[in-house]
């Protein structure tokens, strides 16, 4: 039952990573497609040193190691016989692949920090899980990462309804008023 769980949760994840790399979350993906906006940045770090108040902004380099390390730790629970190094490949081949499909289908911002930072939240969740299984027993562990990503993903689907369920309804109720 366990090894369900987090294949489950493990393919919902990526599913869910993919849907914000790609389409920010968006519920109308098509229209991703309709901006056009292709750019590419290959210097590291350059991007978040343009704020609008002259600071520099980390959030969506944080953003970017925080979504991250999930994949770090439900590599590790559902892949147990492949080694750190492949499982970081991979976590960079992801990002890597994901940042192309932006360039190539010009649906965001290409930029070389984004592979970094996603790549380093990846490799915390890989290290979080190797320190944390030195004091927990694996079968614990994977229970608690497993137990905590079911908690996660059912209140970001909470979060997400509600606002596209309150969205619908300000339309509706905008629509009935200028009838």
């Amino acid at each position: 039952m366990i090894k369900i769980l987090s294949r489950g949760l493990f393919v919902l994840y990526i599913i869910l990573l993919i849907w914000l790399v790609l389409f920010k979350f968006s519920f109308q993906i098509l229209s991703v497609f309709d901006h056009h906006h292709r750019s590419l940045n290959l210097v590291p770090f350059a991007a978040p040193s343009i704020a609008k108040d002259g600071g520099i902004n980390y959030g969506e380099m944080i953003l970017n190691c925080i979504f991250f390390i999930p994949f770090g730790l439900l590599l590790h629970v559902n892949f147990k016989t492949v080694g750190f190094l492949p499982k970081l490949a991979f976590i960079l081949f992801f990002s890597l692949t994901a940042e192309i499909i932006q360039y190539i289908c010009a649906i965001g911002a290409t930029d070389i920090t984004d592979v970094i930072t996603n790549t380093t939240g990846g490799l915390l969740g890989l290290a979080l899980y190797g320190f944390s299984n030195r004091y927990i027993n694996t079968k614990k562990l994977d229970s608690i990462i497993i137990a905590g990503g079911i908690v996660l993903l059912v209140l970001f689907i909470s979060v997400h309804a509600s606002h596209f369920l309150g969205r619908r309804s300000r339309d509706k109720f905008i629509e009935a008023y200028n009838k």
